[in-house]
């Protein structure tokens, strides 16, 4: 078999891979910025051309997943994790109820974060089953606040292929599959995603929420944490990431380009040629249902663990990198995100077929 000597591929979790032309246009900023003569990442935030790159990735969003009217996008600081307290403060009423799905270990923090500011219900969970699976038939109470849900697990490899049906508002978590496919936005109240899986570097997360589910809880919300005050202020209401919502904004250009149905086209393209091969291969297994697979996050162990090792320096000979499993899983992981090529996934499936020639 033929190793590539120069290309790293990188499977990473995140952060993750980003496309080439948005790794070049950026590291071009970094030196000049819109020919300003100055480092982007040394411009003021209240410099008109940066104040256009908020502008133009606020609409871009808009744009690519044709949000109407009323809903608002911001780009945040904090990560994902600051948004599990930042959805029960502003989403949650002191005497409410908040329902939550338990699909791992965001979803659990989730979980936490909001039942130090009041009720949750947790109402189905997968921890059962070390999280290999998505609860199905949800039944969720009317009168909740809203559901929360995490619509991609990157540890265990779970995605959900339908969102729960509920007649209460729905919170989606969908820092590790946004922008992977075309979806309705109108049915959620609110989108958080941390930016460093399909849409930028790490150090930004965007928002989407609708106006209208705003000031209505009666609690008060300490001003960084108040949706209003950072809608009101076109998500700068203190210095925003600078850095990341540029490139944020060109991957977001990236993504407008192809169009979200050839992104999950090829995201499913991806997903099928190295799932048929774990499912082929005598040496490996899937870790989930196969109903539930992610694809994002591809998770699978070996039949024989003890060769773990040796196939993990098999990689490395194979410059592939970021595949070891997460922890609480073990095994191995290839996150397939957005921006990686299906070449470095067909490099993938050769090492693995050539591992199982020599071991099998």
């Amino acid at each position: 078999m033929e190793m590539t000597k120069t290309k790293v591929h990188n499977f990473s979790a995140g952060p993750g891979i980003l496309p080439q032309e948005v790794v070049k246009q950026a590291s071009e900023a970094i030196l000049d910025f819109n020919n300003s003569g100055l480092s982007l990442i040394e411009v003021s935030h209240r410099d008109k051309d940066f104040m256009g790159v908020m502008d133009e990735a606020r609409n871009l969003v808009k744009e690519i997943l044709g949000l109407p009217d009323g809903y608002s996008v911001l780009f945040l600081q904090g990560g994902a994790s600051l948004q599990f307290s930042m959805v029960p403060f502003n989403l949650l009423r002191p005497e409410g109820t908040a329902a939550y799905i338990n699909t791992g270990v965001w979803a659990k923090k989730a979980q936490a974060e909001a039942k130090l500011l009041g009720n949750i219900n947790v109402i189905a969970s997968s921890e059962d089953k070390n999280h290999t699976y998505i609860p199905k038939n949800i039944v969720c109470p009317k009168e909740v606040d809203y559901l929360h849900i995490t619509t991609n697990n990157t540890i265990y490899g779970t995605q959900y292929k339908n969102m729960p049906n509920c007649e209460c508002m729905l919170v989606a978590d969908m820092s590790s599959d946004m922008f992977s496919k075309p979806i309705d936005a109108t049915k959620f109240g609110l989108i958080y995603a941390g930016a460093q899986k399909n849409m930028g570097p790490a150090g930004t997360t965007m928002v989407i929420v609708k106006n209208d589910l705003l000031g209505k809880t009666g609690r008060k919300i300490p001003s960084m944490l108040d949706y209003k005050i950072h809608i009101e202020n076109d998500s700068m209401f203190n210095t925003p990431p600078v850095f990341a919502v540029y490139v944020s904004m060109l991957t977001l250009r990236w993504i407008k380009k192809l169009g979200l149905k050839e992104i999950e086209r090829r995201n499913e393209e991806k997903a099928a040629l190295l799932y048929n091969e774990i499912d082929r291969n005598s040496m490996f297994k899937g870790a989930c249902e196969k109903e539930d697979r992610s694809l994002m996050n591809v998770t699978f162990v070996m039949n024989k663990p003890e060769l773990e090792d040796a196939f993990s320096k098999y990689l490395k000979q194979a410059n592939i990198s970021g595949l070891k499993g997460h922890r609480s899983v073990g095994g191995f992981r290839a996150s397939i995100y957005n921006a990686m090529p299906i070449e470095s996934v067909e490099v993938l499936v050769d090492v693995m077929r050539d591992f199982e020639k020599k071991n099998g």
